[in-house]
């Protein structure tokens, strides 16, 4: 069969990998740290290149997870809440679960122990299918809901990550999704250039929250090279566009990872972090703050449910 599932420990993690037999590329998941996506591997010049910059083992994970959360989901919202205080149906909710006392930040399950609900290959794909049961015990988000994260592994170095939210409280519930997967190509990022469709950011104040004003931004419709570009930033995806939404390449070593987000995936965030050893490119479906300044924000009625898709594809000259 074309496609294998194997399972196996690494540094510490228990690890599942989806691989496509006949080219040798791989997708790492490691379903007890948030639902993590660890590796995605491509044959490139002769070997294996990693194309998700994570965690070298469990204790460097536990070192460094809470300033970076690599690879992980984000539910059931993404990025910051002021003071995790918010409104829902007149009334007040502070959340409980910080990093640092008072940042709530990239939701509850950035840390979960998922289990494997599924998992199959066959000749065209292998598809692992983690669950994980939210039960309210936040004070600050007591609405109890299923979380299903489904990674797929597709030919031609295709990665499908799909998202389901599915209400179990008696009332509505907000809710907001994201995944924040730190992308490489084995070298600075200086060095790579970055295009995508938006034609408008969101603002920001100093904490890095939204004003709740859009500002005209065409920067990216064309690849700009990333040497000395600080970004933190949310932009608004343009669904019109033929091709990829995203495209971040690396000239030098012909490679392109071409990102093609769901339309319930809005907004872009992009990230580079100091060391520029790689970059954060995060599909979200409302803007940071969402759940005060309802920017994307959902609302799931009893027993529905919401699926969230994204995949990501290489492209290697």
């Amino acid at each position: 069969m074309p496609f294998s599932i194997h399972s196996f420990q690494h540094n510490g993690f228990d690890i599942i990998a989806l691989k496509d037999d006949d080219t040798g590329a791989q997708a790492e998941i490691i379903p007890a740290c948030g639902a993590m996506l660890h590796a995605f591997k491509v044959p490139h010049q002769g070997q294996l290149l990693n194309i998700i910059d994570s965690y070298g083992s469990l204790e460097e994970y536990r070192q460094q997870f809470a300033n970076t959360f690599k690879g992980v989901k984000l539910s059931p919202f993404a990025c910051r809440i002021p003071g995790g205080e918010y409104q829902w149906q007149q009334q007040f909710y502070r959340i409980s679960k910080t990093v640092l006392p008072g940042q709530a930040i990239h939701g509850l399950l950035y840390d979960a122990a998922f289990t494997v609900a599924g998992q199959q290959a066959a000749d065209t794909t292998a598809v692992v299918e983690l669950a994980y049961a939210y039960q309210g015990t936040d004070a600050g988000y007591p609405f109890p809901y299923d979380c299903r994260v489904r990674y797929r592994l597709l030919p031609g170095y295709t990665l499908e990550v799909s998202t389901t939210l599915a209400n179990r409280a008696a009332t509505a519930i907000p809710v907001m999704d994201g995944w924040h997967p730190y992308f490489t190509t084995g070298r600075a990022i200086d060095g790579l250039e970055l295009r995508f469709s938006a034609e408008q950011l969101v603002e920001f104040n100093d904490q890095l929250v939204p004003t709740g004003r859009l500002l005209p931004c065409t920067d990216y419709l064309q690849p700009q090279r990333l040497e000395g570009v600080i970004l933190d930033n949310s932009f608004m995806l343009r669904f019109d566009r033929p091709g990829p939404l995203c495209t971040l390449q690396d000239p030098q070593q012909g490679i392109a990872i071409d990102y093609y987000p769901g339309h319930n995936y809005p907004i872009l965030q992009v990230y580079t972090p100091p060391e520029r050893r790689s970059i954060a490119i995060e599909h979200l479906s409302g803007a940071p703050n969402a759940f005060n300044n309802g920017m994307g924000l959902l609302q799931l009625a009893p027993g529905e449910e919401e699926t969230f898709t994204a995949r990501i594809q290489v492209r290697l000259a």
